[in-house]
C-alpha cells in the first residue's frame, strides 16, 4: 500500500523542537492527565487503604476484606467518597510534578553542561524531581486534606465544594497545610524514588534489550508500563510511613495550640515502626498500578503532543 501524503510529509519534513512554555505546558498536560485518570481510577482502592490506616482494629481482614466491610456498612457508593478532590488535586499535582520535573531537569543541564549532566545524572533525577514535587504539593494540600477528611469522617460533608468550605470556614486555611510537613516527607522521596528508578530501570531496556529509535509505539508504551511499575513499587515502599501519618494528621484537627510538629512526633511514636507500614501491601498494589499507567499515558499524551523537545541523558550514545 503507498504512504499517504501525510505520512510522506511528515517522513520528508522534519517536526518543529518546541522550546519554552510551549514545550512545558504539553510536559504538564500530559502529567495533569495521568495523575487524574490514575489516581481518580484507583479512588475506590485509597478509601479502602485509608481506613485500614486509620482504623486497623476495624478494617483488620485485608484488602478485599476492607472492600467488603466498607460496602456492607456504607454502600458501594462509599468507594467514591473523595473523587471530587482526588482529581482535581491530582489533575494540579501531575502537571507540577511533571512539567516541573522537565523543566529542572532542563535548568539543570544547562547550569552543569550536558556531559557533566550525562555523568552525574542520578543526581539530576533526583534534584528536578524534588523540585518538581515541592511546587506540586502546593497545589494538591488543600485538596488532598480535605479529601482525607471526607474519607475517615463520612458525615463530615456531601461532597468537595462542601468539605473544602467547612474547612475553610471552620478551622481556617492553616487547616489545608497542617499535613504539608509530612506530605513533603511523604511526597518528595517518593517523587523521587519514581522518575529515578523508572529512568534506571527504562535506560537498562533501552540499552540492552530494546531499540528505541526502531521500537514502535505499542511496544515504547509497554516499556513505560513496566518501568513504571517497577517505580511505582519502590516509591510505596519509601514514602509508606509519612503516607500513614498524613492520614492520621489530616483525621481531626490538632488540640488549641499544638504545633504540627508536636503532633507528628506524637503520631510517630504511637505508631513505631509496625504500625508505619500498617495497608503497606494494598499501597503496593494502588502505586504500583498507577504509577505504571501514569507513565505509559504521559509518554503516549507526550508524543500526541508533540513534546519532543527534551533531552535523555541516559540514551546510547
Amino acid at each position: 500500500m503507498s504512504a499517504t501524503v501525510e505520512e510522506v510529509k511528515a517522513a520528508v519534513i522534519p517536526q518543529p523542537k518546541r522550546t519554552g512554555i510551549d514545550l512545558y505546558s504539553r510536559y504538564a498536560l500530559a502529567g495533569a492527565v495521568g495523575c487524574a485518570v490514575t489516581h481518580g481510577a484507583l479512588t475506590p482502592v485509597d478509601v479502602v487503604k485509608t481506613r485500614i490506616q486509620l482504623e486497623p482494629t476495624v478494617y483488620n481482614k485485608g484488602m478485599i476484606g476492607g472492600f467488603r466491610q466498607v460496602i456492607q456498612a456504607e454502600g458501594a457508593g462509599a468507594l467514591l467518597t473523595g473523587l471530587g478532590p482526588t482529581v482535581i488535586g491530582y489533575f494540579l499535582q501531575g502537571a507540577f510534578k511533571f512539567g516541573g520535573y522537565e523543566f529542572f531537569k532542563k535548568q539543570s543541564i544547562d547550569f552543569l553542561g550536558v556531559e557533566t549532566a550525562t555523568n552525574n545524572r542520578m543526581a539530576v533525577y533526583l534534584v528536578s524531581s524534588a523540585l518538581g514535587e515541592f511546587f506540586a504539593d502546593i497545589a494538591l494540600c488543600p485538596l488532598e486534606a480535605t479529601r482525607i477528611r471526607l474519607v475517615s469522617q463520612p458525615t463530615f460533608a456531601s461532597g468537595l465544594v462542601s468539605g473544602f468550605g467547612k474547612i475553610l470556614t471552620q478551622e481556617g486555611v492553616g487547616a489545608f497545610y497542617s499535613g504539608f510537613g509530612p506530605i513533603l516527607f511523604k511526597q518528595v522521596p517518593y517523587t523521587m524514588a519514581k522518575f529515578a528508578v523508572f529512568e534506571k530501570i527504562s535506560e537498562g531496556i533501552y540499552n540492552n534489550v530494546v531499540n528505541k529509535a526502531t521500537a514502535s509505539d505499542g511496544l515504547q508504551t509497554a516499556v513505560n508500563l513496566g518501568s513504571g511499575l517497577g517505580a511505582g513499587f519502590a516509591a510505596a515502599i519509601i514514602s509508606q510511613p509519612a503516607d500513614t501519618m498524613l492520614s492520621k494528621i489530616n483525621k481531626t484537627k490538632g488540640l488549641p495550640g499544638e504545633s504540627t510538629i508536636s503532633r507528628l512526633v506524637k503520631i510517630g511514636g504511637e505508631l513505631g515502626i509496625r504500625g508505619s507500614f500498617t495497608g503497606l501491601p494494598a499501597r503496593l498494589f494502588m502505586v504500583g498500578t498507577l504509577t505504571a499507567f501514569q507513565f505509559a499515558i504521559y509518554g503516549d499524551i507526550k508524543k500526541a503532543l508533540g513534546a519532543t523537545g527534551g533531552i535523555e541523558l541516559g540514551a546510547p550514545h
